[in-house]
């Protein structure tokens, strides 16, 4: 039986991938056992090409405001989300968060700003050359964070 309102809320940044909803179910699954509110979180990276601005597919190339287009990825995201998953109530009152910024940055940031009890994030798990070159958020963010960070891996789908 959960208790809400009375544990600190639990921060999960996204990035829309089948990753970041692997580890929002998670999150939901623990927030109903321990009564903790959801705050899902979406960095918006400036993309160097088009500062400010996301190219929209399907749009002759338009180019528009990319909070404007983050926002509308974040709602479609949630609102699949709790689509995919009507038996998690935690979904259907989480909260959403959108900035503008270096990820690693803005999710330790926005983790403290609202006073979270952990992260809980997906990881695409590269190893190898991948992760050398390009690094991990969720590696940079488990050393970074003062508070506990759960890494939540999507299932392998076979291959067919």
């Amino acid at each position: 039986m959960s208790k809400k309102g009375n544990s600190r809320p639990i921060l999960v940044p996204v990035d829309f991938s089948s990753h970041s909803e692997t580890a929002l179910v998670c999150a939901a699954e623990l927030a109903e056992t321990l009564g903790s509110k959801l705050i899902i979180l979406h960095v918006v990276h400036d993309p160097g090409d088009a500062p400010g601005y996301y190219s929209v597919k399907g749009r002759d190339k338009q180019l528009r405001r990319m909070e404007d287009v983050a926002a509308e990825m974040l709602e479609e995201f949630l609102l699949k989300t709790q689509k995919n998953h009507p038996e998690l109530p935690a979904l259907k009152h989480a909260e959403t968060m959108l900035v503008v910024g270096l990820p690693v940055n803005r999710i330790l940031e926005s983790a403290e700003k609202i006073h979270a009890s952990m992260i809980i994030m997906g990881s695409q798990g590269r190893t190898g050359l991948a992760h050398v070159l390009l690094g991990s958020k969720a590696e940079q963010i488990v050393r970074l964070a003062p508070l506990p960070v759960m890494i939540v891996k999507d299932k392998k789908k076979p291959k067919t």
